[in-house]
């Protein structure tokens, strides 16, 4: 089973900020994906949620955007929303939530970029 749903965790609605043109390349690459900021209200065209929680289907990945300062919250919510996989986007690290989060079930990626690793293999989902 591959990925199909990906929430993305800060994403902006700045079209020059990465975490939109990612979640933008995502879209058009045919996953579905959901915009978390509380801040917004719509990204994408789509509605924009405050946490992975609220999103109105399973989340096969969260992908992070935000200060790893965050990252423990994020992966409390991502554990607690049954979501499949953290990714940590480049430059978000947190050994200790990373742990948290294997320690849960979640498959873990860190400090790589979801788009980057999308164009050279495919995202895989938890068990490939």
């Amino acid at each position: 089973m591959r990925a199909r749903v990906i929430a993305v965790v800060g994403c902006s609605d700045k079209p020059w900020r990465d975490s939109h043109r990612i979640a933008a390349y995502l879209q058009a690459s045919g996953y579905v994906v959901y915009p978390v900021n509380p801040a917004l209200d719509t990204v994408l065209g789509v509605t924009c949620y405050p946490s992975v929680q609220a999103i109105p289907e399973k989340v096969d990945i969260v992908d992070v955007f935000r200060n790893p300062l965050y990252v423990p919250e994020i992966v409390e919510d991502a554990i607690a929303a049954g979501a499949g996989a953290i990714w940590l986007q480049l430059g978000v690290a947190h050994p200790e939530a990373e742990r948290r989060a294997a320690g849960a079930g979640l498959d873990v990626i860190s400090d790589l970029c979801i788009a980057v690793e999308h164009r050279l293999d495919g995202i895989p989902h938890k068990g490939e």
